[in-house]
């Protein structure tokens, strides 16, 4: 399954994949991985450069964390009209369900800020029967 959405001309595409217990060395309190794979596309005419990543996570008891920082995997990718960028991440919860959502700041050659968002996707174990109130 994967989630899409498109701000400003950019379309944010997510896969997620659950990463079981043995293929992973966290900490014995992180039960449960999710490996995250996220494909930016620029549709525009305009060559933009991704500087910010702001995200928060919730785990299935509803705590929250926010995590904000520069770039993504130690880049700060330029993309070009129709252009894409591609990269993996993780993310670790003691719960075996969560959420992430959040979003991009990008910039375009003329120094204008866009706010792109992240669409919310789900952390689910394999399997798993999710019921939405």
């Amino acid at each position: 399954m994967f989630y899409q959405h498109t701000s400003h001309d950019i379309t944010i595409r997510v896969e997620v994949d659950y990463v079981p217990p043995e293929a992973h060395n966290h900490a014995p309190e992180t039960r449960h991985v999710w490996a995250y794979h996220i494909t930016l596309m620029n549709g525009g005419d305009e060559t933009v450069q991704l500087k910010t990543r702001h995200w928060t996570i919730m785990d299935a008891r509803g705590q929250v964390e926010y995590v904000n920082g520069s770039g993504v995997v130690g880049e700060t990718p330029v993309l070009r009209p129709h252009d894409t960028f591609s990269y993996s991440s993780g993310c670790p919860l003691s719960t075996s369900s969560g959420s992430m959502s959040g979003y991009y700041m990008f910039e375009t050659d003329e120094g204008r800020p866009l706010k792109v968002i992240i669409p919310t996707f789900s952390l689910d174990l394999p399997n798993a029967r999710r019921t939405l109130n």
